[in-house]
């Protein structure tokens, strides 16, 4: 295919995905988030080239992270000016993001993540923008379900990255990040590259540059393809799931206060299907339920927490307490698991029963 053939057609198949887009309609206020990595400048460059046709309110954004020193604010004065070029509103947030890591105990690249969506939800907030697209594509999709897969993981996590969540959007998941470049290459724009997708040292950047090639050339060219339609498929079960979890929620579970208590024998087969086993997925979804309504605070929910709870309900005795994630216990009464925020501020260890 023909460069002008190539770019043109890839802006169609761009502008057809938006306007599929459940979230998407006209007039819409849309921010590109905007690192100066190809894949981001490529959203940017064809937001700027279909925003007409589509009829959106475009601007960009930028997040500095301070992770990477003067290399940082090289990122920073690219998309400046990139932005000034395209003719297209900036905003920038800022932070230290290590410092931010240090003083919560956390991941770095968790803290980071979670600075920089909370910077798009407050100019959300704000009326500044009604929702911010970032550029993960096919290829980040493949990447994130390998890595679920490998660290352990059930049907939400095959589900990978999700095309919408809060105020973001995600329209380039159904592109190959090879197609963007070749995109880029054949506009003439630059990007800049960041060292660190290049350090081995990281698990992503392994699999950036020695797994995914060698399944691509030694088991399947289609492999990228295959596990994003694998995400997609996991994702409609698990929404699925979600909602009938939701309903029998309202049913089966009662508040008390911040508490939330599920009886034992509706918790174990919430619709009546006479196997408990052949209920399992839906109770795991239910209980996630039940814990997302209970947490005081962020936390990492397990499968190992679902075996967990379940224990306690097949054989826990009276008043055995189990302590989950995000400031919840879960305490096995006669006939039936009250879940409840736990007392004290501090993070009390995981317990098995």
């Amino acid at each position: 295919m023909k460069q002008g053939n190539f770019t043109e057609e890839l802006k169609r198949r761009f502008a057809e995905a938006l306007r599929s887009a459940a979230w998407f309609r006209p007039g819409l206020k849309l921010a590109a988030a905007v690192s100066g990595g190809a894949d981001s400048v490529a959203l940017l460059t064809l937001l700027c080239e279909t925003r007409a046709q589509l009829g959106i309110v475009l601007s960009t954004v930028h997040f500095n992270h301070k992770l990477r020193g003067k290399a940082s604010d090289a990122d920073e004065k690219f998309v400046t000016s990139l932005a000034e070029t395209s003719g297209v509103t900036l905003h920038i947030g800022r932070a230290d993001v290590s410092r931010k890591a240090r003083q919560e105990k956390s991941n770095l690249e968790d803290a980071a993540r979670r600075a920089r969506y909370a910077f798009f939800e407050k100019l959300a907030a704000q009326g500044l923008l009604d929702a911010v697209a970032t550029a993960h594509t096919m290829d980040d999709q493949a990447e994130t379900v390998l890595a679920h897969i490998l660290r352990g993981t059930g049907i939400a996590g095959l589900a990978g990255i999700h095309p919408s969540a809060a105020s973001v959007r995600r329209p380039l998941l159904d592109f190959r990040r090879v197609e963007l470049r070749k995109y880029l290459r054949a506009k003439k724009q630059r990007w800049r590259e960041d060292a660190t997708n290049r350090d081995s040292n990281r698990t992503r950047a392994r699999m950036r540059k020695k797994l995914l090639p060698l399944l691509l050339k030694d088991f399947n060219p289609a492999s990228v393809e295959h596990l994003a339609g694998l995400a997609r498929r996991a994702r409609e079960q698990t929404v699925f799931m979600d909602q009938l979890a939701a309903k029998l929620f309202e049913r089966l579970a009662a508040r008390d206060g911040p508490a939330v208590r599920i009886s034992v024998a509706d918790l174990m087969d919430p619709i009546g299907l006479g196997h408990p086993e052949a209920a399992a997925s839906l109770r795991n979804a239910l209980l996630e339920k039940i814990v997302a309504q209970t947490k005081a605070r962020n936390g990492q929910f397990s499968a190992v927490h679902l075996e967990a709870i379940v224990r306690l309900a097949r054989c826990g005795e009276p008043g055995k307490l189990l302590q989950l994630p995000g400031g919840v216990d879960a305490l096995r009464e006669k006939d039936a698991l009250l879940f409840h925020p736990r007392c004290s501020s501090g993070n009390a260890p995981f317990l098995k029963s």
